[in-house]
């Protein structure tokens, strides 16, 4: 048995076992629902994401490196010989490895927190910091009193929210995702909250993607990210795959964005409002191919999966849609600003809004890339900087934070999830595989 047939009925498995609502079959490179379960923001194998893809809290999307892309990754039809899975080897984050992280100067880095458990998203409302946990249910308010950069407790300030992810506030209420529903609460002076009420709970389910975010827009609707359900699939709910728009009490729920395979990260420019988020591309096309992407998000539009990506270029894997080509349907598409290097896995986007940064980094856009799991050289592992120009529009990406990847690309010792911007101006990213999150400040 060659290693692309291996692939192949590892997902089919895969598929049958955690994903049985979702009417995945097994068949030739015409078929376009084959997929498997995890994903490049996962740390799981492909025999861990059987049982990873059925537990809301598990890691990044119960599999967010999928395994297949809809046919034999090696068929002759296909054309697509796939990389090497490899994941580098994960490490404990000591004092020394810590210390040897690489910021631009006149920044500083130092650990906000530890001993989190499954950090992933973070968010400030006020003077205060919130984390997101999704393995263990629940919303935790981070407590630095003295203000000295340092996190010395926390306090759970919601839960019993399996597989909780998205969190975004509007004014007094702190609206909470989980894979298929949306809760609010209300936000009091201290930062707690009440106990949380749902607005929506009939959002496509978990399957391969099942991390929601949020974000409340300059309109003042509720924006929900819905991954798709599949590695690359012609998708049975019109809701997976997109960017959904409703009103703040959850009412009049519309497709505000579509052909997004897992937009995480996004968020509004703060001087132009234009909307922008980073999209993850299709896996086992390749080491470089296709890349992950930058996108304006604008109501109606289409970004192409998963028939084609990057400028409109094809899916050599996926079939053609219904009554229609593949060529006249990504001709039809609208097409990245920018692009990344495949794999890598952008997960939170966060726009800094602080003021104690230098001038040269205001309105600049954070995002965490979590790092690759199935390239044959590792890609990722770090938070970049998405430059703008004076005008808002994105001139280019540059490494912020570097070093989690170490010995030649063979290990590392974070997977980096959550960014945000403090109360005192420092920016704060979330490791979700150590449960550490970092600070890193500009030096005077």
């Amino acid at each position: 048995m060659n290693r692309s047939t291996l692939i192949r009925l590892t997902c089919a498995l895969t598929c049958l076992a955690a994903l049985p609502l979702n009417g995945c079959k097994v068949g030739d490179s015409d078929d376009d629902d084959l997929d498997g379960s995890f994903h490049e923001d996962d740390a799981s194998t492909p025999a861990d994401a059987a049982v990873d893809a059925s537990d809301p809290g598990n890691n990044e999307d119960a599999g967010d490196d999928d395994e297949d892309s809809g046919a034999d990754p090696g068929d002759e039809d296909g054309g697509i010989e796939p990389p090497t899975p490899f994941m580098p080897e994960s490490v404990a984050p000591t004092d020394a490895l810590i210390e040897s992280l690489q910021v631009p100067s006149g920044f500083e880095l130092n650990v906000y927190r530890r001993e989190l458990g499954h950090a992933r998203m973070l968010i400030t409302h006020g003077d205060h910091v919130y984390l997101t946990r999704p393995m263990q249910g629940d919303v935790l308010r981070l407590i630095d009193d003295d203000a000295d950069g340092v996190a010395e407790s926390h306090l759970v300030v919601a839960s019993k929210l399996p597989g909780v992810h998205g969190i975004a506030f509007n004014g007094t209420t702190v609206f909470l995702a989980t894979p298929t529903s949306v809760y609010t609460a209300t936000v009091d002076a201290s930062g707690a909250f009440s106990t949380p009420a749902a607005i929506i709970t009939d959002l496509p389910d978990g399957a391969q993607h099942p991390n929601r975010t949020l974000g409340i827009g300059p309109d003042s609707k509720l924006y929900i990210s819905v991954g798709s359900s599949c590695n690359a699939c012609a998708e049975t709910n019109v809701e997976h795959a997109t960017l959904l728009r409703a009103e703040l009490d959850g009412s009049a729920r519309t497709t505000y964005a579509s052909g997004l395979r897992n937009t995480i990260g996004f968020e509004w420019h703060p001087t132009t409002g234009a909307l922008w988020g980073m999209d993850h591309g299709t896996d086992w096309l390749g080491d470089d191919v296709p890349p992950e992407e930058l996108n304006r998000l604008e109501a109606g539009e289409n970004y192409g999966w998963p028939y084609c990506y990057a400028d409109q270029q094809i899916d050599p894997i996926m079939g053609d849609p219904p009554d229609t080509t593949k060529e006249a349907y990504c001709a039809m598409t609208a097409a990245p600003e920018l692009t990344v290097q495949a794999h890598g896995a952008p997960i939170a986007f966060t726009f800094y809004d602080g003021a104690s940064f230098p001038q040269t980094h205001r309105q600049s856009a954070f995002i965490a890339l979590r790092g690759s799991w199935n390239r044959t050289e590792a890609t990722g592992y770090k938070i970049v900087r998405l430059i703008f120009n004076d005008v808002g529009e994105p001139v280019e990406f540059d490494d912020f934070v570097t070093g989690f990847l170490i010995e030649n690309g063979t290990a590392q010792f974070a997977r980096l999830a959550g960014v945000a911007v403090a109360p005192d101006g420092a920016l704060l990213f979330s490791d979700d595989e150590n449960g550490v999150v970092y600070r890193v400040q500009a030096t005077p």
